[in-house]
């Protein structure tokens, strides 16, 4: 029964209260379209990792021209290692512009640096044109560096410092001065010493700031 003065609306043709329900959904169904679902993950095969494989792959070539001999083998073997060396920089540099930073490539790039220091100077102690000792101090302090920043990695990422970039340079010109043949004799040992008081250096300032680390998140 109506209420006095109300119109009675005339009855609208059959399955118009269908079509209004339907034309009132249309904006739910446009807004839920629109939601960002989350980020795809990079591919394992980019530009970044390739290069890190890349230099993994270059160790050997070589160690082997280095053992070679002769001036024309070591200039190639250093021409490899400036090579090398370069895809060092560049992988890393890439993966973080281009968001392309994966798993592997955390896994592999260290090892990678440490397979092409490690090989030049394994190779140049074993043809006794360095002293074991200066191999050994820089091995164990890369391999000790490498094996606490994945001790603390849950805790947090000790970034590269300035020290760490000098270290890194600093070892590749001493490495590069004794695979360059010529009249570098007296510059060998010099440059070799600054870089491993650059690599003890730094290898300390590594285990105080991964010491502040896990303090700071244990006191949390």
């Amino acid at each position: 029964m109506t209420s006095p003065g109300a119109a009675a609306q005339p009855p609208g043709p059959p399955g118009a209260a269908q079509r209004s329900s339907g034309a009132a959904q249309v904006p739910a169904a446009s807004d839920a379209g629109t939601t960002p679902g989350p980020a795809a993950a990079p591919a394992l095969l980019n530009v970044a990792n390739v290069l890190t494989m890349a230099r993994i792959v270059m160790v050997p070539a070589f160690v082997a021209c280095l053992a070679a001999g002769g001036t024309a083998w070591r200039i190639t073997a250093l021409v490899l290692f400036w090579i090398a060396s370069a895809t060092d920089f560049l992988d890393g540099r890439l993966a973080r512009q281009r968001g392309l930073v994966t798993d592997f490539g955390k896994l592999a790039d260290p090892i990678a640096d440490k397979a092409l220091t490690g090989a030049a100077l394994i190779t140049l102690s074993a043809m006794h044109e360095l002293s074991w000792w200066v191999t050994a101090v820089i091995l164990v302090r890369e391999i000790g560096v490498t094996l606490l920043r994945f001790a603390v990695i849950r805790r947090g990422v000790i970034a590269a410092s300035r020290g760490g970039k000098l270290k890194t340079l600093m070892q590749m010109l001493a490495i590069s001065l004794y695979i360059l043949p010529g009249p570098f004799g007296a510059a060998r040992p010099i440059v070799m010493g600054a870089a491993v008081a650059v690599t003890l250096v730094t290898g300390a300032d590594y285990v105080l700031r991964a010491t502040r680390l896990r303090r700071g998140t244990a006191a949390s």
